[in-house]
């Protein structure tokens, strides 16, 4: 008997010390979350045209068929001019409709509703309003925004950037914010919004200082694709040193044509892309 309490003890001994060994360990699998990627969109080119590159580009549009560019003067770049007008396709020249004096503003981006164009200028909070047929100069507004960068419309309000990630809806008879959406990606702000253009009830902007194109849900503010034009970019950089950043999104329904370019690029390219 003594014997068999003697082993009895010796096993408990040994289980106990196996389940207290040191040396034992209980590994925990714990899983990363995966950021999902967004949506590349993928994009054809299909030609290209001249661009001048004095034009330090703020806005780029088509109104009833006809392209439009506003340009910015920067003092670091004494042959850049504060100006809007139509764009020869042929030359890059443009057809000057209006200029700012550059010692008091740099002109940034512009749209056209209800038989007006609205331009925003940069860092004065002021915007002015011009008669879309004679381009005579109707008035002064000040916005909201601290800057003024991109502008476009839905055809209803005004929409502006301003740099940060806040895109502001104006009411083009009052001038006044009606809302504001914030641009994100997988939940982080997507700030430097720049140049915009809507398109099919999306917006596509620039991103200042890369060749990035986001499309944003104006739903959401959810960035919902990416489109890359580091091709192009280098295209231009290749062509002309001077090239700057990409700054232009041109689109127009009614041919379905959509034209892209940078301040100071010295080709405008035409691409196609689902949208």
């Amino acid at each position: 008997m003594k014997a068999k309490l003697i082993s009895l003890f010796s096993i408990t001994l040994f289980l106990f010390s196996c389940n207290n060994n040191p040396d034992t360990t209980t590994t925990t699998t714990t899983t990363t979350p995966v950021t999902p990627a967004i949506p590349v969109i993928n994009y054809a080119y299909i030609t290209s045209y001249p661009h001048d590159t004095t034009s330090f580009t703020e806005g780029f549009l088509f109104h009833n068929g006809i392209l439009f560019e506003s340009t910015g003067a920067t003092s670091g770049l004494p042959q850049t001019r504060s100006l809007f007008g139509t764009v020869d396709l042929l030359t890059g020249k443009i057809d000057v409709k209006a200029e700012l004096d550059k010692v008091k503003y740099f002109g940034e981006g512009i749209t056209f509703l209800d038989g007006k164009i609205f331009q925003l200028t940069y860092q004065t909070k002021i915007g002015f309003v011009y008669d879309a047929v004679s381009f005579k100069k109707i008035k002064d507004f000040t916005f909201p925004s601290k800057e003024g960068w991109g502008m476009t419309t839905d055809g209803k309000n005004l929409i502006m950037s301003d740099g940060t990630n806040a895109i502001t809806y104006l009411d083009p008879n009052s001038l006044l914010a009606v809302k504001t959406i914030t641009v994100t990606e997988n939940g982080y702000a997507r700030e430097n919004i720049n140049e915009l253009e809507y398109i099919n009830s999306y917006l596509y902007a620039n991103i200042w200082t890369t060749n990035t194109i986001v499309k944003i849900d104006t739903a959401t503010g959810k960035v919902v694709g990416e489109m890359d034009l580091t091709s192009l970019a280098d295209d231009s950089k290749n062509i002309f040193q001077g090239s700057m950043e990409m700054n232009g999104i041109a689109y127009d329904a009614a041919s379905d044509k959509i034209l892209v370019t940078g301040k100071m690029w010295p080709r405008i390219y035409e691409i196609k892309f689902n949208h």
